[in-house]
């Protein structure tokens, strides 16, 4: 950060937690008028870029009401908006935006290129910055001291680059942990919890993309530190803590004792500090972080989709008192629902920061769908989700699928479901929300528990294709088990998606087969993925992996049927 109103500067916290409960009340406020503010902030986005070569071209003066702009805008995913941020990236002005760009946020698309999201000042300060601030209000209301020092949070998305890479146009390209918010925006009071720590800027010399080292070094630091707070929004980040801290024993209690950090003098010697970290291993046989940081009070991130599956144990790994709280749900491209208070998933819709529409998850997206209104969505039910605004997106199709919840105030609550793609090999059409389910479901009714899962879709030479599961047992499954979970789950697939249960009962599709892993398999595929140079906040849970090679990688096992239970 370098602003001077920064961490650690007098009256900061003071200042910042009057900041984040001022937006979260004027969010509560909002739900008042859902309606009125929607309207608002079409007319805004409207009258602001009507004189760009988007809005000349789709009539945005002439656009008054919803209905009109449903009319002139059809629905758009990225590549839909990708030749016109071509043309911003090339230099061009007054494309999407009246506002140039500021930087661009990177975000991995479903084919793994990296989109250009432009992001101007305005878009910042209308439909950024509201919802970014009111997201920490449950954190520092409920959890102050993890405030109290720069140190008490470890904070696993902040990665700030010196020399960060560029669009044609010269501008940053770098995702959204990576902005100095305070400098780009003028911000003073934007840095995140746990950006002055010590670890935030790494003392010693290391690679951009040497992505691992860098976790490595941050961990080596946080581990003589009273971390009270750990920061993933990404879950399978967290998720890769405990096993990072056994991976790396040897190597932190070493530098710990000799004063170093990535083989560098740093600091003084600590051998009490190391002789204690190697007691606490020796003792209980394996690393935990409820050992090294015993006053842990929070987790923040995601916490639906895949992670529902694994969160509540992994919670216990940090320490039987702590609390999870959901990161909101939101793109590089926008933001869609915040929470403000502690519901353990779901975040009500912001309803000054952009227009929201929906399409039912099950319906394809189609330029000239028919869409829903905020006020005609029925809890219980899955939603494709579309945003508009004054950043320069019009009616775009983010990829995601929210669940709703409730609503507060008259205002939906929604929670991330999954990405909107399907697996369809038999006309099954199913979908990533429906098979976390399926799968929840099963576990259940055995009481089993998983520390992940993926599937993809086998296509034997001869024979029916059908669904395989590789599974990471939280404790080993005995081969009955496997096998009445495989029915169990073949079942529940059925119930959530009466596609995948006409294609079973016409035999389109053949019994699903299951491959038990071992349980540190997921976190060792995603430290090889990360370790191939992807940005750990890229490298997400997934449930659909079709891939051969990805597959191959998570399972080493070829790509046969041989060791799978039916």
């Amino acid at each position: 950060m370098t602003s001077t109103d920064g961490w650690g500067s007098p009256g900061h916290e003071q200042r910042y937690q009057e900041r984040v409960f001022a937006e979260r009340a004027r969010l509560h406020g909002a739900a008042a008028d859902f309606a009125g503010h929607q309207q608002r902030v079409l007319a805004d986005l409207l009258e602001f870029n009507a004189d760009t070569a988007f809005g000349r071209t789709h009539g945005f003066g002439r656009i008054r009401t919803m209905e009109e702009f449903r009319r002139a805008v059809p629905v758009q995913d990225y590549a839909a908006h990708a030749p016109w941020i071509d043309r911003t990236t090339a230099g061009e002005a007054n494309v999407l935006t009246a506002d140039r760009p500021t930087v661009y946020f990177t975000s991995s698309g479903s084919t793994g290129a990296h989109k250009k999201i432009p992001v101007t000042p305005r878009f910042m300060s209308s439909t950024f910055f509201p919802f970014y601030y009111a997201a920490w209000a449950p954190l520092i209301e409920h959890f102050p001291d993890v405030l109290a020092r720069p140190d008490a949070v470890l904070n696993l998305k902040h990665d700030p680059l010196a020399a960060p890479p560029t669009a044609a146009d010269g501008r940053p390209h770098v995702g959204a942990s990576q902005v100095d918010f305070g400098e780009k925006f003028g911000e003073p009071l934007s840095a995140e919890p746990g950006t002055a720590a010590p670890w935030a800027a790494l003392p010693v010399p290391v690679a951009a993309d040497a992505h691992l080292e860098k976790m490595y070094l941050r961990l080596r630091l946080a581990v003589q530190s009273d971390v009270r707070c750990l920061i993933g929004i990404n879950p399978a980040m967290v998720a890769a803590v405990p096993y990072q801290l056994n991976l790396w024993w040897p190597r932190i209690v070493k530098e710990v004792h000799d004063g170093t950090l990535g083989g560098v003098p740093y600091g003084a010697p600590a051998p009490r500090r190391a002789a204690e970290l190697e007691r606490l291993a020796d003792h209980f046989k394996t690393v935990r972080p409820a050992q090294i940081w015993p006053h842990m009070r929070a987790l923040f991130c995601w916490t639906t989709g895949a992670a529902s599956l694994y969160l509540p144990r992994l919670r216990e790994e940090f320490g039987p008192g702590v609390t999870v709280l959901p990161a909101p749900v939101a793109a590089s491209e926008g933001p869609v629902g915040v929470a403000l208070d502690r519901h353990p998933s779901a975040g009500s819709l912001v309803a000054t920061a952009s227009v929201y529409e929906f399409v039912d998850a099950d319906q394809d997206l189609t330029p000239d769908v028919a869409t829903l209104l905020a006020d005609e969505l029925e809890p219980g039910r899955d939603y494709h989700v579309l945003f508009s605004h004054v950043g320069g997106l019009y009616r775009y199709a983010v990829g995601d699928v929210v669940r709703v919840v409730d609503r507060v105030d008259g205002v939906p609550r929604v929670e991330y479901a999954g990405r909107g793609t399907r697996s369809d090999a038999a006309g099954e059409r199913l979908r990533e929300a429906q098979v976390i389910r399926a799968l929840r479901a099963a576990l259940s009714a055995m009481g089993l528990e998983l520390r992940n899962a993926t599937c993809q879709v086998a296509t034997p030479p001869t024979g029916q294709p059908h669904y395989r599961f590789a599974l990471a047992p939280h404790t080993p499954w005995s081969a009955q088990e496997t096998t009445r979970f495989a029915r169990l789950l073949d079942g529940h697939l059925g119930e959530q998606s009466p596609g995948y249960r006409r294609a079973r009962d016409a035999g389109r599709l053949g019994d699903p087969t299951l491959h038990l892993l071992p349980r540190d398999a997921f976190q060792r595929d995603w430290h090889d993925a990360v370790g191939a140079g992807v940005r750990p906040t890229q490298v997400k849970d997934r449930i659909f992996r079709q891939d051969p090679a990805l597959w191959q990688r998570l399972t080493q096992l070829p790509a046969t049927h041989e060791g799978e239970h039916r």
